[in-house]
C-alpha cells in the first residue's frame, strides 16, 4: 500500500515525499480558470467557466498555498486561465510574499499570456516575484492572433517591456504546433537572444475539448531539435529550474532553449511538483485524472489539522507518471478537464 514518508527539513516542518521517494517541492496553483485569450490548444473557443461560487477565495487561497509552504514547498507558482484577470490578485501575490521574506519560501512566480504585464509588472517585483513566464507562440500578428483567436499582440509586446523594465528575468514559453507555428522557432530563438530572454518549447498535451483534431498539431520536439541543429549550434548544460524542462544553450546568442517533451520523453521520473485548481482539486498529476478535495476540509475547520491529513494522504497516492497519447487512433482528449483548471 503506497504510504508517506516524512523527512525532517532544517528550520522547517516535514518534507513531502510521495510512493517513489520523489520530493514533492512545486506547487502550481490555478487561481482562476477564466482567460481574456482561447488559445487553440488550451480551449474551446466558446467556454462555459466555473460559477464564482465554486471558487476558492483569495483568502482560502492564500491559506491552501501556505499549508504546502509549511510542509515543504519552495517554489510556488500561479498560473490560470489567466492568473491577472482574476479581481485583487495582487492581494494574494502580496499575502505569499512573506514567506520569501521568512525564506521559507524559494520562489514565487507565474505563468502569463502577458496581456495585462503593463499594469502589474511594478507590482509583481515589489510582491517579490523575480521570475515570469510568458505564453507566446508567434511573433507574427496575424499567426498570433490565430492561435490565440482574442489576443493582441501589441498588448503582450507592451507587457513584456514593461516586465523587462521593472527588472523581472522572462521566460518565453512556446506551444509547437506542426503546420501553424513550426516555421517561427528560428525567430523566436534570435528575438530571445536579443531581448535576454530564455525560450522554451512545448509539446501540445491531450487535455479538454478544444472543438479540434490535436493529431494534425501534434509536432515532436525530437523532429524540431533535429531541424534545428542544422542552423543552430545546440550545446546541452546542466541547468534547471525545477520544472521539466531539458535545456540546452544556443552558441550564437548565448541564451537558454528548453524542451519540454511529455509526449515523446515524459520527465515523470523526477516530478516534483503537483497542482491545485481554483475550486481546491489537488491533482498529483496533470495527465492523470485521480484528485483529492482540499475545499471540504479546509472550510471545514478554522484550524488545518484535517486539511494536512488530506494533502498527506493524496500525495501517498501520487502515481509513477501520465498516460499522454496523441495519434492517429486517439484524437481526443486523455484527461477531460482543459490546462487552464489544472494550472498548467
Amino acid at each position: 500500500m503506497p504510504y508517506i514518508t516524512l523527512i525532517a527539513a532544517p528550520e522547517s516542518a516535514p518534507l513531502m515525499i510521495d510512493p517513489f521517494g520523489r520530493e514533492i517541492s512545486y506547487l502550481r496553483v490555478s487561481v482562476t480558470d477564466r482567460c481574456d485569450f482561447r488559445c487553440v490548444y488550451c480551449m474551446s473557443e466558446h467556454m462555459t467557466f466555473l460559477p464564482k461560487r465554486d471558487v476558492l477565495s483569495l483568502e482560502e487561497l492564500d491559506r491552501l498555498c501556505s499549508a504546502f509552504v509549511r510542509k515543504g514547498v519552495t517554489k510556488l507558482r500561479l498560473t490560470g486561465g489567466e492568473p491577472l484577470v482574476r479581481k485583487d490578485i495582487m492581494t494574494l501575490f502580496h499575502g505569499l510574499g512573506r514567506h520569501l521574506k521568512t525564506g521559507a519560501l524559494e520562489e514565487l512566480t507565474l505563468t502569463t499570456n502577458g496581456s495585462l504585464l503593463d499594469r502589474y509588472a511594478e507590482d509583481l517585483f515589489a510582491a517579490g516575484v523575480r521570475r515570469i513566464n510568458v505564453s507566446l507562440d508567434s511573433l507574427d500578428p496575424d499567426k498570433f492572433k490565430s492561435i490565440t483567436r482574442w489576443g493582441n499582440i501589441d498588448k503582450v509586446m507592451r507587457g513584456i517591456a514593461a516586465a523587462k523594465r521593472a527588472g523581472l528575468a522572462i521566460k518565453i514559453n512556446t506551444v509547437a504546433l506542426n503546420g501553424i507555428n513550426d516555421d517561427d522557432f528560428d525567430r523566436l530563438i534570435a528575438w530571445c537572444g536579443e531581448q535576454g530572454f530564455d525560450l522554451t518549447l512545448i509539446e501540445t498535451m491531450p487535455m479538454g475539448d478544444i472543438d479540434g483534431d490535436r493529431s494534425a498539431d501534434y509536432l515532436p520536439l525530437s523532429d524540431v531539435r533535429r531541424d534545428l541543429d542544422k542552423r543552430w549550434h545546440l550545446e546541452d548544460i546542466d541547468y534547471q529550474t525545477g520544472g521539466p524542462a531539458r535545456y540546452v544553450r544556443v552558441k550564437e546568442t548565448g541564451a537558454r532553449l528548453g524542451f519540454i517533451t511529455p509526449m515523446t520523453h515524459n520527465f515523470c521520473e523526477s516530478c516534483n511538483r503537483v497542482r491545485i485548481t481554483c475550486t481546491g482539486k489537488l491533482y498529483m498529476c496533470l495527465g492523470q485524472t485521480d484528485s483529492a478535495d482540499l475545499r471540504a476540509p479546509l472550510r471545514a475547520s478554522e484550524t488545518d489539522s484535517d486539511l494536512d491529513a488530506a494533502i498527506d494522504a493524496a500525495i501517498a497516492r501520487k502515481p509513477k507518471g501520465h498516460d499522454f497519447i496523441i495519434d492517429r487512433t486517439n484524437r481526443g482528449p486523455a484527461v477531460e478537464r482543459h490546462m487552464s483548471v489544472t494550472g498548467g
